[in-house]
């Protein structure tokens, strides 16, 4: 297997979650910022969809998508289980992914495309006015303040198990305070969390 990597916060869940496993995957470095993702070998060869990451299977097939790549990976080398192990585990991972994705994640990274990266991505993807990307980052913060609220007495964000969900979510919110969206001051329990898993090795990934 090997990963095509570049900057940004979704190679580094990927790289954050295969670190969790003892996984050291070969990569191949895209230049992102210059636009080799959106440009032919790239696009041909690799992803379609012109996004990273994206890895090659042994067998030369390549998949992409960065809960679809973990989620290879956990089957590949199933222990320690950051998605579960069993189907009760899983469900939960998968449903607070999916809520931090929705909520969070992707408010978060479209406002900071039509704000602070609009000049690298404005040629590359239809992307909302300013005053609509002032207010995704609104609604990010709103959501981040609103996940606080539903994890009192919880060490990760499934409870006493470290998971997908909890690299998505440190993933995305490490990437928004270096772009202008910091987690908000009053959300305690995000803050402990996020000093929690920046303390795991897997963090420096």
């Amino acid at each position: 297997m090997k990963l095509y990597n570049s900057v940004g916060p979704n190679p580094r869940m990927v790289r954050m979650f295969a670190a969790e496993k003892g996984l050291s995957l070969p990569m191949v470095e895209v230049d992102l910022l210059g636009g080799e993702n959106r440009q032919s070998p790239y696009t041909g060869a690799v992803n379609v969809a012109g996004q990273t990451p994206a890895l090659q299977l042994e067998g030369g097939q390549v998949i992409s998508e960065i809960t679809v790549i973990c989620e290879y990976l956990e089957e590949k080398h199933p222990a320690p289980a950051l998605i579960g192990a069993t189907p009760e585990a899983r469900a939960e991972t998968r449903m607070w992914t999916r809520r931090i994705d929705l909520n969070i994640c992707e408010p978060m990274a479209n406002g900071f495309r039509a704000s602070e990266g609009r000049r690298l991505f404005e040629s590359r993807m239809k992307l909302v006015g300013a005053e609509g990307a002032a207010e995704l980052k609104a609604i990010a913060r709103d959501r981040i303040l609103w996940l606080d609220g539903l994890m009192a007495g919880r060490q990760f964000v499934c409870g006493d198990r470290f998971s997908l969900a909890d690299i998505l979510l440190f993933a995305f919110l490490d990437f928004g305070a270096s772009v202008g969206q910091p987690i908000p001051a009053e959300a305690a329990w995000v803050n402990a969390w996020f000093e929690r898993v920046k303390a795991r090795p897997s963090a420096a990934a």
